[in-house]
């Protein structure tokens, strides 16, 4: 067990747990990235609600979200963090997981910030619908992001996430990788958006994704895929030109989502001139360390057809 505030054995304890050979594509890191995300991705600058701090999907009202659909499965692999750092706040865990996750998977290093406090009940647990809906375009990634405080190149930084991971049917609708090494940080989620000829595609559930059909690929290969969104981002005037930008210089890419990143995890952070988080819970509750929760994952049930029943049947895709 270690000391309170030793950040650096908790970031050797996450990367313990990085190789995972039996799910997905044999790494928790991506999964570890969209938890960040999702904890960050709620918030809402106007009312200044959301965001990182509180740790809110411990509760049913937002862990039992259809948007967040899979990332039971990135918080039981953290319960062993927890339980040898039970000091660690979730919402400074999970955060500090997916900055971990990007950095172990060959991407750019990440500012984070300890000091979030776990909420100590749902009351302040931010409403439903305030994540990206994969299904969408342009509109919408700025209705989302706009509310959120960032502007159309960091939305575009952000969307270069899709480097890492996969879609699963029975999560968010959608089906299969952006990339050919879901689990290697780069920018060939941007080279291949623009290479590429992406093609409709409806899936058996009737959700509608892109696909590109490799003329050579043997029976067997799983085909690359993209969301509605994504496609947005190279239709879009303004949006174009950052993808194009991001394909031909890997490093502008990693520069820039190093800087957006940090934002995201700060959101709904509010801290002092010496970097303590001054926000109402803290200051009322201090620095509140959750219980430990448990280590199987648990998450929103689910049809016969794969996705779950909550909102009607397939949930939204999330960037």
């Amino acid at each position: 067990m270690s000391n309170p505030g030793d950040y650096s054995a908790v970031r050797r304890d996450i990367v313990a747990q990085l190789k995972k050979p039996d799910y997905d594509d044999g790494s928790a890191g991506p999964v570890f990235v969209r938890l960040a995300w999702h904890s960050a991705g709620t918030y809402d600058a106007e009312s200044d609600t959301g965001g990182t701090n509180g740790a809110g999907m411990r509760y049913e009202a937002e862990g039992g979200d259809p948007a967040n659909a899979g990332l039971q499965h990135g918080r039981a692999f953290l319960e062993p963090v927890k339980e040898k750092n039970p000091w660690i706040t979730y919402s400074d865990l999970w955060t500090l997981a997916g900055v971990v996750a990007v950095e172990e998977m060959g991407g750019p290093k990440v500012a984070w910030k300890p000091g979030r406090t776990d909420l100590v009940d749902d009351s302040k647990v931010p409403p439903r619908g305030r994540l990206p809906d994969g299904a969408q375009g342009a509109d919408h990634l700025r209705f989302i992001f706009y509310r959120m405080g960032f502007n159309d190149q960091e939305i575009v930084a952000l969307a270069g996430g899709h480097n890492l991971g996969r879609c699963h049917m029975d999560r968010s609708g959608f089906e299969g990788p952006w990339v050919n090494n879901p689990t290697r940080f780069s920018n060939q989620f941007f080279k291949l958006l623009l290479k590429l000829e992406w093609k409709p595609r409806t899936l058996s559930n009737g959700v509608q994704q892109f696909n590109y059909v490799d003329p050579d690929a043997d029976e067997d290969d799983e085909p690359l895929m993209m969301l509605p969104t994504d496609i947005s981002l190279i239709i879009d005037p303004s949006f174009r030109p950052w993808v194009e930008r991001y394909a031909e210089d890997k490093d502008l890419f990693f520069d820039h989502f190093a800087k957006v990143f940090a934002k995201l995890i700060e959101l709904g952070i509010r801290r002092d001139e010496k970097g303590v988080i001054v926000n109402t819970d803290n200051v009322k509750g201090g620095y509140v360390s959750a219980a430990k929760k448990s280590n199987t994952a648990t998450g929103p049930p689910k049809n016969e057809g794969g996705c779950p029943r909550a909102q009607g049947g397939c949930p939204r895709a999330r960037l």
